[in-house]
């Protein structure tokens, strides 16, 4: 992929957000329920990438192109399915509700302005997904790697929804804070396994030499870490469970990692 070859994409891949974000925009608007925004943009995002690396941007082989629009699609499908049923059985999503609560009259043209914001967040994940699939050369070991780390992303992801899942239909057998499975381990499991996820990407991007511009697929995880970690994901969602179950999240908070996988602190720990 050359400059120019990366200049355009970058470009199609944010028009395409751009517009997605709109429709979840308007879609939040008709129904007042803004669980359909991450639905939207996860579908957005797996369909822009598939699409994306059709586009003759690079030198990357048939086969890999293919496999790397089928991991795109694989991840889409299952996490937008699970938000969509998630979102099904709520009236409306709290962080976004508090958003809308603390810009008052302007919650309108601010939800608009955050989505849209958010569709040029998106733009280094999908690239991440262009970059993997024109690195140039025949199907290897680094393929395999790259597809193996998107597997445990992917069946990580889907084991500790399920298990929240679960817990939360006996939840008034089982108390407030779920606390089992890899929930025991880590407050987010969830979120772990998605930035392990899309670290499967940069695997098949990167090159020594001949693809530099590979490298730029790092960008993907690690921005995926850091919109987790400390922007939409944790802190918005842990502020709100502390101020729902007050002193038994703090305790939670106290034993458990936040993101990574550890065994559970002692209460002395």
């Amino acid at each position: 992929m050359t400059l120019w070859g990366l200049a355009a994409a970058i470009a199609v891949i944010a028009a395409a957000m751009s517009l997605i974000m709109a429709g979840a925009w308007a879609i939040e608007r008709r129904t007042g329920n803004s669980g359909w925004v991450d639905v939207t943009w996860t579908f957005g995002v797996g369909v822009t990438g598939a699409l994306a690396v059709a586009l003759p941007l690079g030198a990357g082989p048939v086969e890999r192109r293919l496999l790397v629009a089928a991991m795109a699609i694989a991840w889409a499908l299952r996490l937008g399915l699970h938000i969509a049923g998630r979102t099904r059985g709520i009236t409306d999503d709290a962080r976004y509700a508090k958003l809308r609560q603390d810009w008052g009259d302007q919650a309108s043209y601010q939800m608009f302005r955050f989505l849209q914001i958010q569709a040029g967040a998106s733009v280094p994940l999908v690239l991440g997904i262009v970059l993997a699939a024109n690195r140039p050369g025949a199907l290897g070991w680094q393929d395999l790697l790259g597809l193996a780390v998107f597997a445990a992303g992917w069946i990580g992801g889907g084991l500790a929804d399920r298990q929240l899942a679960a817990f939360i239909r006996d939840a008034a057998k089982k108390g407030p804070i779920c606390d089992v499975g890899l929930w025991a381990w880590s407050r987010h499991p969830n979120y772990f396994f998605e930035c392990v996820l899309w670290a499967s990407f940069a695997i098949m991007a990167l090159s020594i030499s001949g693809y530099p511009l590979g490298w730029l697929a790092l960008g993907a995880p690690a921005f995926m870490t850091l919109l987790l970690t400390r922007v939409s994901g944790i802190p918005p969602l842990e502020e709100h469970m502390l101020r729902k179950h007050g002193a038994a999240f703090a305790a939670y908070q106290a034993r458990t990692s936040a993101f990574i996988p550890l065994p559970p602190r002692s209460a002395k720990g």
